[in-house]
């Protein structure tokens, strides 16, 4: 598969990881790009984005094959195939693969295929391991897909291992908190443990009869969010944290040399700061829009009108960004 795979991901959750993912993938959409987003969090935050309730309780209630990916992947549990994927098309360039409570029940056997996948017959347990990647490769050589864009749980687990697998380029949100540099932390040796296990397993994989992902799982830099000054938090206390992600990416998850004295604002790591866009998060959210796509007629009037044209500049730099590092061609306004 050719198409570039992004995950965004941090095993710690509230980050604002899914948002990011709904809005540039929207944004990429408009930016005449054909983008699939693929919801890969037992929690299904991102298909709620996308469709209502009604809407995702009927999917679920009438499953048929391929109509979500635990869909998909199924079929592996009672000893046959991956299923073709049923996407969703959401607008003329954007299409969801959309996620599902039950996917949760596939972590055990996710955890099982990744010992037997080292053994005598890795057939199978590679088929297991790579299904999301096939998955991913249907959806995107049917719809001439162009980017792939993958949400995925806060937590270092099965399923996640199995995502990140298929995932050419992370890319890793942040909070301004402890919790969120303690994540990032703990995600670099993660992603090079998991990088150096998938290779060896490659290298058993001696008479391959189905293509794999290469695992590159390319960290693409980070992404912080605003924080909001609290009266009982003073902005320093937020400052502290923020000022030292840059030194916890290059050492943990680059494995580069420290630049003393770098600033989050100045580091080439950092791919944006993201805004609070505060109360056009709720407006958008009962649209059914993204924010940068809200009109007078949803009540986007006055300063929230100014917002919006803002918010749309900051996720088209955001997608222009993130396109150049992936060598992909894009046409911005």
């Amino acid at each position: 598969m050719n198409t570039p795979v992004l995950t965004f991901f941090n095993n710690k959750g509230g980050v604002g990881k899914t948002s990011l993912v709904y809005h540039l993938a929207w944004m990429f959409s408009l930016l005449d790009k054909r983008v699939v987003t693929i919801d890969l969090d037992p929690q299904a935050n991102l298909t709620a984005a996308f469709l209502n309730d009604d809407e995702i309780e009927t999917m679920w209630e009438g499953q048929g094959p391929g109509s979500t990916i635990y869909q998909c992947v199924k079929p592996l549990i009672e000893v046959a195939d991956i299923e073709t994927p049923v996407l969703k098309r959401i607008s003329e360039n954007l299409y969801l693969m959309p996620g599902d409570v039950a996917l949760s029940s596939y972590e055990d056997m996710l955890s099982s295929a990744w010992l037997e996948s080292m053994g005598e017959k890795p057939y199978r347990p590679m088929r297991i391991l790579s299904a999301f990647w096939q998955v991913m490769g249907m959806a995107a050589a049917e719809n001439s897909i162009d980017i792939i864009l993958v949400d995925i749980g806060p937590n270092l687990g099965a399923i996640n291992r199995s995502a990140l697998l298929a995932t050419d380029y992370v890319a890793i949100p942040l909070g301004a908190d402890l919790f969120s540099l303690q994540g990032l932390s703990n995600l670099g040796p993660t992603l090079k443990s998991w990088r150096s296990q998938w290779g060896r397993r490659l290298d058993n994989w001696q008479t391959p009869k189905f293509d794999l992902p290469h695992g590159y799982m390319r960290p693409m830099g980070y992404l912080c969010q605003q924080y909001g000054a609290r009266l009982d938090r003073p902005v320093k206390a937020y400052d502290k944290w923020l000022q030292r992600i840059p030194d916890v990416y290059r050492g943990d998850v680059m494995g580069e040399e420290i630049v003393q004295g770098m600033k989050q604002e100045n580091d080439p790591h950092c791919l944006a700061t993201i805004k609070h866009y505060r109360s056009l998060v709720p407006m958008a959210q009962e649209h059914c829009k993204p924010i940068f796509e809200l009109t007078s007629a949803d009540g986007a009037i006055g300063s929230h009108a100014n917002a919006v044209q803002g918010a749309k500049k900051d996720f088209e730099q955001l997608a222009v960004k993130i396109a150049k590092k992936m060598a992909m061609p894009i046409c911005s306004s």
